[in-house]
């Protein structure tokens, strides 16, 4: 299946909107609009995060949804020129290869996705992120674009968010660098990376209030019938044991394992049918890893996540229990007062009152 991206629209750089209000001092001043982005496909790029970023810079640009580039621009691009394929296998043409002065960007957005394990770096591609980071343009990681930028030198010690589900993935490729999965995104000033997926719509809206003003994201906000925007400090909804130190390969596959179906837990027999091993050996590996058995490691992830959805999402106890993978309320709030003390709509609330009062 293959989607055209459409040519560019052109407009008369006027000192009034399309409502006929005036339009902000740099675009008047300068006619140029606020924000601009080029965003480069890789390979198998992840198509959500591709089209959140791209759809609040459509839906900032203009009003009503027009998607002429007034106040934000974007140009789609790959390396050769050529088309890119998503994850999704969904074909995507592209307005053309990279372009001779990436000065004519404020950012270049690195798209990545499935290829990350792909240790190739073009060294055309390499070339010119080394020339626009040179160039003091600043760089956007799009989900597992933060991988190409950092094979490309330009990371640095500069601090990384990277999706939860890739952590160990960086951590192994780039040991230097420190990669957080505590935010959807992280600003180090002249480089933002993001966790891919939705967390790319809160980075466009981060950058569209910062370069046009809170009002342009707001109006994203609208159309895209968003409840707010998200702040960069948020933690991504997932919860996983930090195992670096852990050299088990065992404990390391299971513990993934058990992560991706935090919702629908896997009995112990699954798991260790997933390592290859036998449950008691599974067993065995845990305790020595980690102290605990492979079960108490399951349960610890799941009240770890239903405790962030208190805090984050206005849902009642039942709700949260189901989807922690619990049966039912009652067992849901004994395991979780055992391991916070408090019962959840306590927690809950003790939450709320924190976050009124630090207003």
């Amino acid at each position: 299946m293959k989607l055209n991206n459409c040519d560019m629209l052109t407009t008369p750089r006027n000192t009034v909107d399309a409502r006929g209000a005036a339009q902000p001092a740099s675009l008047q001043e300068t006619g140029k609009p606020e924000l601009s982005v080029a965003l480069v496909l890789l390979h198998q790029f992840t198509l959500a995060a591709f089209a959140g970023l791209v759809d609040v810079l459509r839906l900032s640009a203009d009003h009503g949804g027009r998607s002429r580039q007034i106040h934000t621009s974007w140009r789609v691009v790959s390396m050769d020129g050529l088309p890119r394929t998503s994850s999704a296998g969904l074909t995507l043409e592209v307005s053309g290869a990279l372009p001779a002065d990436p000065t004519e960007f404020d950012y270049v957005a690195v798209c990545g996705g499935n290829d990350y394990p792909n240790t190739y770096l073009p060294p055309e591609l390499q070339d010119w992120l080394k020339l626009a980071a040179a160039s003091r343009v600043r760089m956007l990681g799009i989900c597992t674009g933060t991988f190409a930028l950092a094979q490309a030198g330009i990371v640095g010690s500069r601090s990384v968010c990277v999706h939860w589900n890739v952590l160990d993935a960086f951590r192994e490729r780039f040991p230097g660098t420190r990669a957080v999965v505590d935010h959807l995104f992280v600003d180090e000033g002249d480089l933002i990376t993001c966790a891919g997926s939705t967390a790319a719509i809160d980075l466009g809206l981060y950058l569209v209030a910062r370069h046009c003003g809170r009002e342009k994201a707001q109006q994203a906000v609208r159309h895209m019938m968003l409840q707010g925007m998200r702040p960069a400090k948020l933690p991504q909804a997932h919860f996983y044991a930090d195992l670096a130190e852990i050299k088990d390969v065992r404990v390391r596959q299971a513990a993934h394992y058990i992560e991706q179906r935090i919702d629908n837990p896997p009995s112990l027999d699954a798991v260790a049918r997933y390592v290859g091993v036998g449950r008691r050996q599974l067993e065995r590996a845990f305790h020595d890893a980690l102290g605990l058995s492979p079960m108490a490691f399951q349960r610890s992830l799941r009240l770890e996540y239903a405790s962030w959805l208190l805090l984050n999402y206005p849902r009642s106890i039942t709700e949260i229990a189901l989807d922690c993978g619990f049966a039912d309320g009652a067992h849901f709030s004994r395991d979780f007062r055992t391991r916070f003390g408090v019962t959840p709509k306590e927690f809950q609330r003790r939450g709320r009152d924190g976050e009124a009062a630090a207003r």
